[in-house]
């Protein structure tokens, strides 16, 4: 024990270096800069791991502080054995530091794989940038969906105020329709001689109707056709064995389906009473229908003509069979005052029926407003009248 604690058997250090004094400064200037170095180091590595608790392998960065603090003490202690014989506390330190060291060793060959795995700097600025694509991406992505629920609740709303004129389009429709058939019904019932009489004439009279409204609803994208098409339609089915003895002529006009139903109307009227007595009795009888309509006049107020001045004129030619007589010779029937009353009041113009030696003359003067289809009646509001008119009206 005594050669641990008597320290003074043993020969200073500086001794050996011959109490040179450039030599012994240098040896302990340099363990001197070495102490303080790694001092210093342990104090930075541990201010680290303090302020960043999220630093991996703590425990490792303790070990290695440990080892670098008392690496300092050996050269500190070097310093002193220049003057102060104290071998055995140096030894101590150095055995101390070397268990350090083996046991920081051990523990960093053991964390090879796991720091190797470890990603570096440009790994990570890479991966970060990836994130901040994604982010922006998702940002994005978000962005869109936001529009995209204002676009769907924008069409939503637009829809729910569809679904609203649509209904009330319906209500007004159906009632005009049941109305209008509901005075059909009472006034082919008035005039009828019996009850398959008023069935024909009724079934007639309501067919045209659909037949009218069914080929405007078919003529395109819109609730509108032309008055070709409703002459022919209804024509056709009510001439089909004399289609060779019916001329029909006329340029290219739209019509609404209101319009178009009261044309049907006038025209299953006259093609019925034809077939009755023209058509039918006499072979070289002949139906001529034709249609025009006039521009208004401008008179040079340097302002358009006015549309709604126009004129739209319809005329129905029976020739061939001799002179034409009424076969209503009292009260006129319902289908009298449905062509020269009610028809042309309903489209607002004027109607005259004549009986001339060549055959019957029918002429149809209305507002070509009253003929075209309703220009405000677009979009929503004619797709909701399509809706209406396919449901209810035919």
């Amino acid at each position: 024990m005594s050669n641990f604690t008597d320290i003074w058997q043993y020969m200073p250090h500086g001794m050996c270096l011959l109490w040179q004094p450039w030599l012994v400064m240098l040896w302990a200037g340099s363990d001197l800069l070495i102490f303080l170095s790694y001092s210093a180091i342990p104090i930075a590595l541990l201010t680290v791991l303090k302020r960043r608790g999220d630093v991996p392998h703590g425990g490792l960065v303790m070990l290695f502080a440990s080892f670098i603090l008392l690496c300092g003490i050996t050269h500190a202690l070097s310093i002193v054995t220049l003057w102060v014989p104290m071998y055995p506390q140096l030894g101590l330190i150095k055995l101390a530091t070397g268990l350090v060291s083996c046991v920081t060793a051990l523990a960093l060959f053991r964390l090879i794989p796991t720091l190797v795995a470890l990603p570096s700097p440009a790994d990570m600025a890479a991966a970060n940038a990836r994130l901040r694509g994604e982010i922006e991406a998702h940002k994005a992505t978000l962005a869109s969906l936001e529009a995209t629920v204002e676009a769907r609740t924008a069409e939503l709303s637009r829809v729910n105020a569809m679904l609203a004129v649509q209904a009330r389009e319906a209500v007004h429709r159906s009632g005009n329709l049941l109305s209008v058939v509901s005075s059909i019904a009472q006034q082919s019932a008035r005039s009828a001689q019996g009850k398959d009489e008023f069935l024909a004439a009724l079934q007639g009279r309501i067919l045209a109707l659909a037949d009218a409204t069914r080929t405007v609803m078919q003529g395109g994208d819109g609730p509108s056709s032309d008055v070709e098409t409703v002459v022919r339609t209804q024509l056709e089915k009510l001439l089909p064995n004399v289609r060779e003895r019916v001329t029909i002529a006329g340029p290219a006009v739209a019509i609404g389906s209101e319009a178009a139903q009261q044309l049907g109307l006038a025209l299953h009227e006259l093609a019925t009473n034809a077939q009755k007595y023209s058509l039918g009795p006499v072979d070289a009888a002949r139906v001529a229908v034709s249609w025009s309509f006039e521009e208004p006049v401008d008179y040079g107020s340097g302002s358009p003509a006015d549309p709604d001045g126009a004129t739209f004129r319809l005329t129905w030619q029976e020739y061939g069979a001799g002179p034409a007589r009424d076969a209503e010779t009292q009260v006129p029937g319902f289908g009298t005052r449905l062509l020269t009353r009610v028809i042309p009041t309903m489209l607002r113009g004027s109607a005259h029926r004549e009986f001339t030696e060549v055959g019957l003359v029918y002429r149809l003067e209305v507002p070509l407003s009253a003929i075209l289809p309703d220009p405000a009646q677009s979009g929503e509001s004619r797709h909701a009248a399509e809706i209406v008119d396919r449901t209810f009206g035919v």
